[in-house]
């Protein structure tokens, strides 16, 4: 999720300076901007701070933000006609801000913890570019894929080809991991995800660099957690809305997964806090692979005291866990603490390879992890 934001009053005062699109494009600000979390927790990765719309203003559309109101499309897609005036755009060159961004963020980190990047997943930035904005029904893009379906596929195609490319720009820039996020899909049946939606994120993360973990999140996707693993990923970010242990069953266990502590825990006590992510870590049941997160972004009227808790009380049970794995304790015996290395609750370490030796590697640290091909 998103680390940095309106919670954090540094952040706001960068906002008192900068409009969100005006942040976003001035890479100083926002390489500050998402180092901010890394200064003030301590967590154990960069989230490179962007949008997943960014790559939709050259193409066209007319995106704002407006104040209160989130993203504005003041020319959506509906249509054929409407389709042919989008712009062909290569992300390298209409926003090489985000990229100036990475490549600053991965200097100043110096190796001591990653960067993730990530981008929108076709259907999510889709429904944006059709609906106009957000929305609470989708009928405008229910509307397009149900009654001109060839439109509807030529658009994810587009979505498809500008995804794949920004996303490998950021691992080039520095990322070593990436997370695409389907943030509105659970609007979908199950079997109009398989028809409208499935191949299009399965091509985007075939698409990515081989050897650089793929998260793939969606909310409100009980229904849908099978089909996003036939769609790919490393590892699957599960919403709050699941029971973690229930839904990595269905998950055949063949996956990492990220999860799932409710965004609005954080409102609470530290002691309920704490009750609640100790009840995430024993679903877990100890078995490596799970990436402790929330299951959501951070509400802008949480404490950042109370997510510094939350952050520590991780690292707290992880530092048991090593410590019981280097004594050969069983992990059935630890079923209340976090299964991971301290210093890696985001998931982000990537397979050393020739442009990140320096990286851990994923497998390592979540065996259950098989790496694409």
């Amino acid at each position: 999720m998103r680390q940095a934001g309106r919670y954090l009053p540094e952040y706001r005062a960068l906002r008192e300076r900068f409009g969100f699109l005006e942040l976003c494009k001035n890479s100083e600000a926002a390489s500050e901007v998402t180092l901010q979390p890394i200064r003030r927790f301590e967590v154990d990765a960069a989230i490179l701070f962007a949008d997943i719309l960014l790559v939709l203003e050259p193409m066209g559309v007319g995106l704002k933000f407006a104040k209160g109101d989130g993203p504005v499309i003041e020319r959506p897609v509906r249509s054929r006609e409407d389709l042919r005036r989008l712009i062909a755009i290569d992300p390298l060159e209409a926003v090489p801000f985000v990229f100036e961004t990475a490549r600053t963020v991965r200097r100043a980190l110096g190796g001591r913890v990653p960067l993730i990047g990530f981008a929108g997943a076709p259907f999510t930035v889709a429904s944006y570019v059709v609906e106009g904005g957000a929305s609470r029904d989708y009928l405008h893009t229910k509307q397009l894929m149900y009654g001109d379906p060839e439109t509807w596929h030529e658009l994810m195609q587009r979505l498809v080809d500008v995804t794949v490319r920004y996303l490998n720009g950021q691992i080039a820039a520095g990322a070593q991991a990436v997370q695409l996020f389907d943030s509105w899909v659970g609007t979908l049946s199950p079997d109009d995800y398989r028809a409208f939606v499935l191949p299009h994120s399965r091509a985007v993360i075939t698409g990515v660099t081989p050897g650089v973990p793929v998260i793939h999140f969606g909310t409100g996707t009980a229904a849908l957690l099978p089909l996003m693993r036939e769609a790919g990923g490393d590892v699957i970010g599960l919403d709050w809305r699941v029971d973690l242990r229930e839904a990595w069953a269905r998950l055949d266990h063949a996956v990492a997964v990220q999860g799932n502590l409710d965004p609005a825990v954080l409102l609470a006590s530290p002691p309920e806090i704490r009750r609640r992510a100790e009840a995430i870590l024993a679903r877990a049941g100890g078995r490596p692979g799970h990436i402790f997160n929330l299951g959501h972004g951070v509400h802008q009227q949480t404490s950042p005291d109370h997510v510094a808790a939350l952050v520590d009380l991780v690292h707290e049970r992880s530092s048991l866990a090593v410590r019981g794995a280097a004594e050969g304790e069983p992990s059935e015996k630890n079923p209340n603490i976090a299964h991971r290395e301290k210093r890696n609750p985001e998931g982000a370490a990537c397979e050393p390879s020739e442009k990140n030796p320096e990286n851990s590697a994923l497998e390592k640290r979540n065996p259950v992890v098989r790496r694409r091909p």
